[in-house]
């Protein structure tokens, strides 16, 4: 019966030792899997924010000429929007500057370069005096929100510098 229990007691222990070799190798694979993915993520993360700081770059210069009268407030609302749609790191940008938003989405409908050229002279007109209105009547919401921007932007540039 001793040898009995003994072949038993070394077999239970191989089989002990093969779960646990197993057991380390899972682990190991499993630690190098969750270091590859943090890497990644952090390659993927770091991708992100060098898209975000050159296109808050492109922000800041527009908003800047906005804020200097040197960018007309449509064609200005009209580029931050697409460049703020653009951002990937950031969220509900149009809920944080409304009045941007709200004038471009006013306008987007308008025709631009060759598409505007093929408008007769009374089209373009109209199409100007209705953009001219809207103009008019968000100019100091956009303004305001002209200069939530430019320090937002300064702040998101910090953040990504870091």
């Amino acid at each position: 019966m001793s040898t009995l229990w003994l072949v038993a007691l070394l077999i239970g222990a191989i089989i002990i030792i093969s779960l646990g070799y197993y057991a380390t190798k899972l682990l190991i694979q499993l630690k190098k899997q969750t270091l590859a993915q943090q890497q990644a993520q952090e390659k993927q993360r770091q991708a992100l924010s060098l898209h975000d700081k050159k296109i808050l770059d492109s922000v800041v210069i527009i908003a800047r000429a906005m804020n200097e009268e040197q960018c007309d407030i449509a064609e200005g609302c009209w580029r931050l929007s697409v460049l703020l749609d653009s951002l990937k790191l950031s969220a509900e940008l149009d809920q944080q500057f409304p009045a941007i938003f709200e004038l471009y989405g006013k306008i987007k409908h308008m025709p631009i370069l060759d598409d505007r050229k093929k408008l007769d002279k009374k089209q373009r007109m109209a199409l100007d005096f209705e953009r001219m209105k809207v103009e008019a009547e968000l100019n100091d919401p956009v303004k305001e929100n002209i200069k939530l921007l430019l320090q937002y932007t300064q702040e998101r540039l910090s953040v990504l510098s870091q």
